[in-house]
């Protein structure tokens, strides 16, 4: 019996540092937060390309823990406004940083 529960105490422990091992921290995310940020990335891009105002502008999109941060070049301020705008809309987007800048 005692070497049951020695080899049980042993697999949970190994299961407890595996969990663990996929958390997250300030600057680092957990293995869901990483599918669903790049989720949440795939789906802005989709937003902004199937704008018609937008289609053709380089407009890059990264996502860390739902943060949305754009940056590239657009023709204007408006096409800035706008790439903000449709960002917005897309679920699961907690803020957006604009780091676009007008050619």
């Amino acid at each position: 019996m005692k070497k049951f529960n020695r080899i049980s105490l042993f697999f949970a422990s190994i299961a407890i540092v595996s969990l663990m091992g996929c958390a997250s921290t300030a600057t680092k995310e957990s293995t869901a937060q990483y599918v669903d940020d790049t989720v949440i990335t795939g789906k802005v891009k989709s937003a902004i390309f199937n704008d018609p105002s937008l289609k053709s502008k380089e407009i890059n999109v990264e996502t860390f823990k739902g943060r949305v941060q754009l940056s590239g070049f657009v023709n204007s301020q408006s096409d800035i406004n706008q790439a903000v705008a449709v960002a917005k809309t897309v679920g699961g987007v907690t803020s957006v940083a604009n780091d676009m800048r007008v050619k």
